[in-house]
């Protein structure tokens, strides 16, 4: 059972999301709030607490401010956020606070239903990676062959061995894949995606591009290539190109 709340200021929207949540299996009603300010003291209060349905626009605090607050006490990764709005300006600070799906209004059961899927999909990934985390030694977790990575509000699951290339962009990343013609865009940083895949035979090359060991066709003294692109090799990581050139011949 996943525990959550519901925010709203506007009752009639805060009964529909609560009779929504009551006809889901797998989410239990903790409380409602009409209150941003309120709801954030019951969060205080509810260490157990996993998700929020969250209104943007309130007159005390708005939902935004709330999903801020909470990144700050360090919860964010256990308490995860479902935005529930009126206007789709707010799509894109809802992706910045890395809300877990967006909901627009009037939305149906059957949308609400797809939003709690992904809650429910999140915190089974979650457990899971925690159980894996206490019983599987740190050498054999690292030779996992896929990860999982936040792409248009769904988890996505990525074979590491389909990554070619990955750009850095000023808050997102760009992950180029194999035999795939545009490339996932997803809210994270270069550093946080780098100690994830460096186990796995990645290089960081540039202040803005990791590339796959194996996808490298030729190398050249300050470049390397992979197919017909040429990334420059940079000062800061010169060290390691000269270990990888090692390796790779």
């Amino acid at each position: 059972m996943i525990n959550c709340i519901g925010i709203d200021d506007e009752p009639v929207a805060l009964k529909l999301v609560t009779s929504y949540i009551e006809q889901t299996p797998f989410l239990n009603l903790m409380g409602t709030f009409t209150n941003a300010v309120e709801a954030l003291k019951a969060i205080h209060e509810q260490p157990d607490l996993q998700l929020l349905f969250l209104d943007i626009r309130m007159a005390d605090l708005s939902g935004i401010e709330l999903a801020k607050i909470i990144e700050q006490t360090g919860r964010s990764k256990t308490l995860r956020v479902i935005f529930t709005t009126a206007y789709d300006q707010y799509a894109l600070e809802g992706f910045k606070v890395d809300a877990l799906d967006y909901l627009l209004k009037p939305f149906s059961f059957a949308d609400f239903t797809k939003s709690a899927s992904k809650a429910y999909d999140y915190f089974k990934l979650l457990e899971n990676n925690d159980i894996n985390s206490s019983i599987i030694p740190a050498e054999q977790r690292a030779e996992k062959s896929y990860i999982y990575l936040k792409v248009d509000y769904q988890l996505v699951k990525i074979q590491i061995s389909d990554i070619l290339y990955i750009e850095g962009l000023k808050d997102y990343v760009k992950i180029f894949l194999k035999n795939q013609e545009k490339p996932l865009l997803t809210l994270m940083s270069l550093k946080n995606l780098e100690e994830r895949l460096s186990p796995s035979g990645f290089i960081r090359i540039h202040r803005s591009f990791i590339v796959a060991g194996n996808a490298v066709t030729a190398i050249a003294k300050n470049t390397l290539q992979i197919g017909d692109l040429t990334i420059p090799v940079t000062e800061q990581y010169k060290q390691s190109f000269n270990d990888f050139i090692k390796d790779w011949v």
